[in-house]
């Protein structure tokens, strides 16, 4: 193997923090409960009907305790909940592997007391008004009422009024693999919202519950919201949750280095609008950040081998590109129709000599003067190590927590200094 050697000075780098909105909802249980009952749930949900609570597969802080007090709010009321896995074609495109993921969620029947109904043979319910088949999850489809818990944000893939919310959940992950792939082929911006017209008309929606994460991450808005105003009303929190997101601090970067990737901090593994790269044809590429060398380095054992997105890396490591299961990948990147996010990008033999290639392949930069920043996913950004060259630039407006902070590898050439 092709080995790279660290003989050049590291820059300088300091660890720190970035001012962002912390503002939390402080009771889960009863927020869920109070917003349920704005819509006139409570006088909906019928004794004995089984309802429908649907869980998907994204890295939604509190999404347990959130589909617990929905699970919860149905018994209180005389009906009887059980959960359906919504997340398209995620969790290898099987029964058993989306129960799985809603597990490492701390979504379980014990857990939360009802069944979870998982199947991934949808029924066909139409035709959208562009000519996309429609799906829906037949267990959900059969229910007396479906609850959506989704969280509201910018999607990684598209641009539209409704991007990552309750009506993908309702489009894509309701639609279980069949609808992913056709929401995909037929382009997700437009499809959506025409596929969730045509479910709105035959589904038993009872609600939705629109989750906000403020910027760090916590829960920060939690809004239920009437069948028929699901386009509407989460077009209008969208905009509320674009304002949450956080950055890089700067636009401009030499490298960026995301100790690991995974499809619980996004869908696409890394977060394509935190790293400015996205990768679909016909979408533009954000302006910024503009970002010479990104390495990523891992992939979480929760993704189950699902790299997807690795092909956004310049760099990445021997031990990652070791840790794909190419079925479970391509599972979940074929039916996006975005091959190029699947490519294996240049690797090295350790974590070491991975960021010493991206180190030694910025031209005429000097490694000690180059602008770097080391985060440990695309997820949680707030507290950062960044270079000397960019603390320059951003000091007036974060918080130092350590200003000499050395690179340190173990024994197999990982990186050590923490985030």
């Amino acid at each position: 193997m092709y080995h790279v050697k660290s003989d050049f000075t590291y820059p300088k780098m300091y660890r720190i923090r970035q001012h962002l909105n912390q503002e939390k909802l402080m009771d889960l249980r009863k927020t869920v409960f109070d917003e349920l009952d704005s819509i006139g749930i409570d006088k909906k949900i019928k004794k004995d009907g089984e309802i429908a609570v649907c869980a998907g597969s994204r890295g939604i802080n509190n999404i347990d305790k959130i589909v617990k007090a929905a699970v919860d709010y149905v018994f209180e009321h005389g009906g009887k909940p059980f959960i359906v896995p919504a997340m398209g074609s995620h969790g290898g495109a099987t029964a058993e592997g989306q129960i799985h993921v809603l597990e490492k969620f701390g979504i379980s029947e014990k857990i939360m007391g009802c069944e979870i109904r998982s199947d991934m043979e949808p029924v066909y319910i139409g035709k959208a008004e562009n000519g996309a088949p429609v799906y829906f999850d037949k267990n959900a489809y059969g229910s007396a009422g479906i609850i959506v818990v989704n969280r509201v944000k910018p999607h990684t893939d598209f641009l539209a009024k409704n991007e990552s919310g309750v009506v993908k959940m309702c489009a894509v992950g309701l639609g279980k693999q069949k609808g992913a792939t056709a929401m995909h082929g037929y382009g997700l911006g437009e499809t959506i919202p025409l596929s969730f017209k045509v479910s709105l008309k035959k589904a038993p929606y009872l609600a939705g519950l629109a989750i906000i994460e403020n910027s760090v991450d916590e829960t920060y808005i939690i809004k239920a919201l009437k069948p028929e105003n699901f386009l509407e009303e989460e077009a209008k929190l969208l905009e509320i949750a674009k304002q949450q997101v956080p950055h890089l601090p700067v636009d401009k970067l030499d490298i960026l280095i995301v100790k690991e990737m995974g499809k619980m901090f996004s869908g696409t593994g890394v977060d394509t609008k935190v790293v400015g790269r996205i990768k679909v044809r016909g979408v533009p590429e954000p302006s910024s950040p503009d970002i010479n060398k990104l390495a990523i380095l891992r992939l979480s054992p929760d993704s189950y081998g699902n790299a997807v997105g690795i092909g956004l890396a310049d760099l990445t490591t021997q031990k990652l590109v070791d840790m794909i299961d190419y079925e479970a990948m391509y599972i979940n990147l074929m039916p996006t129709t975005y091959l190029e996010r699947g490519k294996v990008p240049a690797h090295f033999a350790t974590e070491k000599e991975t960021i010493a290639a991206a180190f030694k392949t910025l031209g005429i930069i000097k490694p000690e003067e180059a602008k770097v920043i080391v985060c440990e996913n695309t997820l949680n950004i707030s507290r950062l190590l960044v270079s000397e060259a960019v603390y320059k630039e951003i000091k007036d407006n974060v918080d130092l927590l350590d200003e000499d902070v050395k690179w340190t590898f173990d024994e197999n050439e990982d990186v050590t200094m923490m985030c």
